[in-house]
């Protein structure tokens, strides 16, 4: 086995099956129906833009728009994109077989042997050759692109050129999770599928199908923090992350809310748990739920409505949303929380320290707009 045989692939989402996999698509009929009527109407895109949060279903959905689009060769719209059972061209897309399909995604780094971080020129230019072939019955090639928002800007230029002057009977599906970062030509000429997040419901139900058993209370805190992400609410729910979410939200003292003071003790208490290798995952999550908090909590004050994710939440949406004058603090506190958690992994700080740092220091930056009101 080589070392690119050992490496994660770039488009797969933890523990969740590859999209490739997945046989059922939740809470995306608007997404799936609008390709199938425009493909009736005869309105089909050379190239779609599918925009969404990560997580939410976009690349399962572009997989599904792959199979039907090569299956029905020169044939009519099928009545729903969901694979019939022993689909040939489905089997060949699982194992990486299907001629006229291809993957534009991050590749391996053959100097570090690891992957890529961005999807490079060389990376659009290998798909030359699939591109300067024709299907073999005259029905339709594929290319799906994940994520497109991965690409350089060389890289995005030369896909460009594809999406300009488009070979005969050639989709392109482009997954993108943060659709802004795409140069506007590249936007200017694709046809989008907007993909939104699934309500508590739905993600109760894809954590059901996934061997998750979330309570209708855990459901929706999941939606709530997950921000409808099947990705991320996996991790949450496998990782402990409600818990944890509750652990944080008990370090703001409700008696000194309008400093908003942090409890020493649970604090301590906390920071401990982080260290050594059992510690890991927790304090990896809690440098990410802990600038969430902060950024919910802002969204209150600035006056957007926050469905508390758990009970103790709700005191502290509650205060936020009566002090809107927290704002700005609280949504700068975020964004330093955050980066100050990247660089202390980053540098292999002592954990335990840098959650009692981070803390300590939100206390002293959220007084200073209080002490001029």
């Amino acid at each position: 086995m080589s070392a690119a045989d050992d490496l994660p692939e770039p488009d797969r989402r933890g523990a969740l099956p590859h999209p490739r996999e997945a046989t059922t698509l939740l809470g995306q009929q608007a997404a799936e129906s609008a390709f199938l009527d425009a493909w009736r109407a005869g309105r089909l895109h050379h190239a779609w833009l599918l925009r969404g949060p990560e997580g939410v279903g976009k690349a399962t959905l572009a997989y599904r728009i792959a199979r039907a689009l090569i299956d029905a060769g020169d044939g009519a719209a099928p009545e729903s994109l969901a694979p019939p059972p022993d689909c040939p061209v489905m089997r060949r897309i699982r194992a990486g077989a299907e001629p006229r399909f291809a993957v534009l995604r991050r590749g391996l780094n053959e100097r570090t042997k690891r992957l890529k971080t961005q999807i490079g020129v060389d990376d659009v230019r290998a798909l030359r050759p699939f591109l300067a072939l024709s299907a073999p019955d005259g029905g339709w090639r594929v290319v799906l692109v994940d994520a497109a928002d991965e690409m350089t800007v060389q890289a995005a230029n030369a896909l460009l050129k594809s999406l300009e002057e488009p070979p005969p009977r050639t989709a392109f599906l482009l997954v993108a999770h943060a659709p802004g970062r795409l140069l506007p030509t590249i936007r200017s000429r694709t046809r989008a599928l907007d993909l939104g997040p699934l309500d508590a419901d739905t993600l109760a139900a894809a954590l059901d199908g996934l061997g998750e058993r979330p309570t209708a209370e855990e459901a929706a805190g999941l939606a709530a923090l997950a921000g409808g992400s099947v990705g991320v609410a996996m991790t949450l729910s496998a990782e402990g992350g409600l818990d944890l979410y509750g652990s944080l939200c008990a370090l703001l003292a409700p008696g000194d809310l309008p400093a908003f003071r942090v409890d020493r003790t649970s604090l301590v208490r906390l920071a401990e748990g982080m260290g050594g290798k059992a510690g890991e995952g927790r304090y990896a999550l809690a440098l990410t739920l802990g600038p969430l908090l902060l950024a919910r909590l802002a969204r209150a004050a600035a006056g957007a409505a926050q469905s508390p994710a758990l009970p103790m939440e709700a005191r502290l949406l509650d205060h936020a949303a009566r002090n809107p004058a927290l704002a700005p603090a609280l949504a700068e506190a975020a964004g330093t929380m955050a980066e100050d958690g990247g660089a202390a992994r980053a540098v292999s700080l002592d954990p335990a320290r840098t959650v009692i740092d981070t803390w300590l220091g939100l206390e002293a930056a959220l007084a200073r707009p209080l002490a001029r009101v």
